[in-house]
């Protein structure tokens, strides 16, 4: 008796089904690897992680970086929108499946979210053909206005990018997070592009007139570990919810809405403000 897995075409996953119950899954195997009987209790998450995408495993040091990388971006923190969005959800009382389809939703986006990352990622094989000694032409290639990858073709339903990919439109100096997981990412020796970064960074804010963010940054760290930009748009989304998760479970069942954490706004005519006026004259 064939099973439900006759059916399915996949290079990525092969199951074998129990003997008893075509439904159920006896072994499974990506890319050839036994993942229940080999690699778990063995290899790590990033492991089955690079495997799923690239078909490969990672060497050594590209397991570290991957495992870096997904350190960096795990909680943007309650001031990134995405975050923002799933906390909102939380303390909404929604169901986990919808704050985090909120999370995804607004991180999708191509001004600090996955795809600002796709964009700088095609920056970024740009910047490959570049010449290697041309400082100029490299730094061209990552913030140009007027080519592409930079302008969305008409057809692509985004609209027409306002600031290069990769950089904080409203930055005035370079996050302190963003320095941080850059010199550590650098250190770590795979691919050109991280080390190249940390090294011309300044030349390239100034160029850009803007701070780098970390969208650009985990640009450059995923096509140094061989991902297309593809490939990195779906993993920023992927690597950044377990922050969004926390926080929103945070907001539903410890602080509520009384405490949840809005930015300051000032407003006109307060009438709190105006009290306090009135009962000082």
């Amino acid at each position: 008796m064939s099973g439900p897995s006759s059916s399915l075409h996949t290079r990525i996953w092969r199951e074998d089904a129990q003997a008893d119950n075509p439904f159920a899954t006896r072994a499974a195997h990506c890319h050839g690897y036994d993942v229940y009987g080999q690699m778990l209790g063995r290899a790590r998450w990033v492991d089955l992680l690079y495997l799923l995408f690239k078909g490969q495993a990672p060497s050594p040091a590209q397991a570290r970086l991957l495992d870096a990388l997904a350190l960096a971006l795990a909680n943007p923190g309650p001031r990134d929108p995405m975050v923002h969005a799933a906390m909102s959800g939380g303390v909404g009382g929604s169901h986990a499946a919808a704050s985090l389809i909120a999370a995804l939703a607004v991180g999708a986006g191509q001004s600090g979210g996955a795809r600002d990352v796709r964009l700088a990622m095609d920056a970024w094989q740009h910047w490959v053909a570049a010449p290697t000694g041309d400082l100029g032409a490299r730094i061209a290639c990552l913030i140009a206005h007027d080519s592409p990858p930079w302008l969305a073709p008409s057809d692509s339903g985004w609209p027409e990018r306002e600031h290069p990919a990769g950089f904080d439109p409203h930055g005035v100096s370079t996050a302190g997070i963003v320095i941080q997981a850059l010199q550590t990412l650098a250190g770590m020796g795979v691919g050109p592009r991280l080390s190249w970064l940390h090294e011309h960074l300044g030349a390239l804010e100034a160029a850009a007139t803007l701070p780098l963010a970390m969208t650009g940054l985990a640009a450059a760290a995923f096509a140094d570990l061989g991902f297309t930009p593809m490939e990195g748009e779906m993993l920023h989304l992927l690597l950044r919810l377990p922050g969004a998760a926390a926080h929103a479970l945070e907001q539903q069942t410890v602080y509520g809405f009384k405490r949840f954490p809005y930015p300051p706004i000032d407003l006109q005519d307060d009438p709190l403000v105006k009290r306090a006026e009135e009962s000082v004259a």
